[in-house]
């Protein structure tokens, strides 16, 4: 018995069948797939385990090392059960990994992984793949989810409760930028992905994160978590309006910022004086209002 049709459980019970088994996924939610399903599609790793140890300081390293050597043989694997391709590559030079279509990997896992029960909740399992409990953490915090409605923990519950131990780093979470809520269609267009090239200042005018974010800028999102309205300005110039990231211009998620009804002003018409600084350099600076969401 596996609990959660996410990416873990599906891959799990797949896996199984292949060696003789005959599992059954319980799935509370209404659909296969997860979070993962909401996601832009790309399974990734880093390119070195120094890279990944860097990245997230807090891990356990040997499961760090088997992700960097094993991965790649695993993304064959996927493609070998139907998982569409969509590119060969990540679009971030610092990963390495495979553009899935994220709906028809989540149909191609279900496939394979044969007895998959759908709104059904588990009371047992001997597997437990619920993911985390973004929705609940979101929801505590007040702040956006941008991950399964279905992410409330119940695993870990159930672990906890026949003596199982939380591991390090129970206080961070994977997240993004968002201008405002959107629907689940929206989660990767509407992300702000732009961060390190912001002036990033809270709702005083403040820059409350002067150093460089990390390149997934969840160390950003965990910061504006912080603050009391768990939401901050980007401000940007003319010049980073012109950079790409990740196949995107910045002027163009700015402008999806807008068309979500995410709040998009020039900068002088906040209410309070934008500070100086290096990133500001070519006028117009044009302010958008993000808000943390965790993924």
């Amino acid at each position: 018995m596996i609990a959660g049709a996410g990416m873990a459980g599906l891959v799990a019970a797949a896996r199984a069948r292949e060696l003789g088994a005959r599992p059954i996924v319980l799935e509370r939610g209404d659909r296969p797939g997860g979070s993962m399903r909401l996601s832009s599609g790309v399974v990734w790793r880093h390119r070195s385990p120094a890279e990944f140890r860097h990245d997230c300081p807090a891990g356990d390293p040997t499961l760090q090392r088997r992700i960097v050597e094993e991965l790649d043989d695993a993304l064959v694997w996927l493609e070998s059960l139907g998982a569409p391709v969509l590119a060969r590559e990540t679009g971030n030079a610092r990963t390495v990994g495979t553009r899935f279509d994220a709906r028809g990997l989540a149909a191609a896992l279900a496939r394979a992984a044969g007895d998959v029960r759908l709104t059904e909740p588990f009371a047992d399992a001997q597997i437990l793949a619920t993911g985390g409990f973004a929705a609940r953490l979101a929801r505590d915090r007040g702040l956006l989810l941008r991950a399964s409605p279905w992410s409330e923990g119940d695993g870990i519950a159930f672990a906890l409760g026949r003596g199982a131990d939380l591991s390090a780093g129970m206080d961070e979470f994977y997240g993004r930028s968002l201008p405002v809520a959107v629907p689940e269609e929206l989660f990767v267009d509407a992300a702000q992905l732009y961060g390190a090239l912001a002036l990033v200042v809270d709702d005083t005018g403040r820059e409350f994160y002067a150093r460089a974010p990390s390149w997934s800028e969840a160390d950003l999102v965990q910061a504006i978590a912080r603050l009391p309205s768990g939401a901050a300005w980007y401000v940007v110039d003319a010049r980073m309006l012109r950079e790409r990231i990740r196949g995107r211009i910045v002027e163009e998620m700015i402008e999806t910022a807008r068309a979500v009804g995410g709040d998009v002003r020039p900068a002088e018409e906040l209410p309070f004086r934008v500070p100086p600084s290096p990133k500001l350099a070519e006028p117009p600076f044009v302010a958008v209002r993000v808000h943390a969401a965790v993924t």
